[in-house]
């Protein structure tokens, strides 16, 4: 399926699920995800489905002082 990941058009397979997707990534760090607009929390990632064309923005906290 092609999604479009930080503004890139990304083909992906064997994903369904947000929850899925960030895995397959391998994004084990603090992140903030946007689905076709909207801010998930963290706990939404396996409920929310994923389908063709759809917009991802995928960012990670960075620290600082």
């Amino acid at each position: 399926m092609k999604l479009k990941l930080n503004g890139k058009e990304r083909d992906v397979e064997g994903v369904a699920t947000v929850e899925e997707l960030v895995a397959s990534l391998g994004i084990h760090r603090m992140i903030v995800v946007e689905h076709n607009g909207a801010i998930l929390p963290r706990d939404g990632y396996a409920a929310a489905r994923l389908a063709e064309g759809d917009e991802l923005e995928i960012v990670h906290m960075v620290g600082g002082g």
